[in-house]
């Protein structure tokens, strides 16, 4: 939507940014973690194998203000965030710092159970920032530039309003449908 806005003024400075999660900000595992260890557990995690991107609150704010310096027409700034990190790791590391030491099974010798609750649907293992590998690095090394296909202006225009016609009639069934549609896309409605 933004790419297709884009277009069609002069006047607007627009700035795609995508990145993984922040430590501590408000949809942070973290948090969640701290609050599930001081209630004595357990913590919960998806799957031994799970893993996600991390960055700091300063360094994402950091970031993305450059990023938004070098917007021209709607880009995708991707920031690099390093190595991904295993949940199940992380979980580990906070019942270590707080003391205390992790058990998988309730009869383990141990202090917090760590409980694995699987991915929930739609769930990624693995999180992408990069869909395909066609992007280019910019004069800072921690921001690349993703050159992905972009809908048709018709074709965007009608999932908006297939999605506008279900949330007014509030037919949630159909919505996830609709949603997904914007990703299923067809190589005849993109534009490169």
């Amino acid at each position: 939507y933004l790419q297709s806005t884009s277009k069609k003024t002069n006047n607007k400075k627009i700035a795609i940014v995508r990145f993984g999660n922040v430590f501590n900000s408000s949809g942070s595992v973290i948090p969640l973690f701290q609050k599930q260890i001081e209630d004595g557990g357990p913590v919960t995690v998806t799957s031994k194998s799970v893993t996600r991107y991390f960055m700091s609150i300063p360094e994402a704010v950091s970031l993305i203000l450059k990023a938004s310096m070098d917007a021209n027409k709607a880009e995708i700034f991707i920031l690099d965030m390093g190595k991904p990190i295993k949940i199940f790791d992380l979980a580990k590391k906070l019942i270590r710092l707080s003391g205390l030491k992790e058990k998988l099974n309730p009869d383990d010798n141990g202090d917090i159970l760590i409980k694995f609750i699987g991915l929930k649907k739609g769930e990624k293992e693995h999180e992408e920032l990069l869909i395909g590998d066609d992007y280019q690095r910019t004069e800072n090394n921690s921001i690349m530039i993703a050159h992905e296909p972009l809908l048709e202006e018709n074709v965007l225009n009608d999932l908006l309003i297939q999605l506008q016609d279900a949330v007014d009639k509030e037919n949630n069934d159909v919505l996830p449908k609709i949603l997904n549609k914007f990703f299923d896309f067809n190589s005849s409605n993109i534009e490169k």
